[in-house]
């Protein structure tokens, strides 16, 4: 029995401030790494998990969700794209990205 977790990583109107390879972690674990303009899915166990998306002291603030057997759960995630959060985010890093369920 298994899950799917789809991420997707865009930049719908400007650049990324923020950079580079970002790593999933989904229950405190890191299961796998996304690029920009990319989609990764990652097989999950059906039930509740916890997402954050992480680029060294950098991160997407935590996502709770619950996925049932052979459900797709999609999200989408891109860096900080204005200098105001980018900012924050040195102080508060997990401003630094962007985490939202699609």
């Amino acid at each position: 029995m298994s899950a799917t977790l789809k991420l997707t990583r865009e930049t719908p109107f400007a650049f990324e401030l923020r950079r580079g390879v970002f790593d999933i972690t989904v229950d405190g674990k890191t299961v796998g790494t996304i690029e920009s303009h990319a989609t990764v899915e990652v097989s999950l166990e059906p039930g509740h998990h916890d997402l954050r998306i992480r680029h060294g002291r950098y991160s997407s603030r935590n996502k709770s969700f619950d996925v049932a057997d052979g459900e797709v759960v999609s999200f989408r995630c891109h860096g900080a794209m204005v200098w105001p959060t980018y900012v924050a985010s040195f102080l508060k890093p997990d401003l630094a990205i962007s985490l939202r369920k699609a």
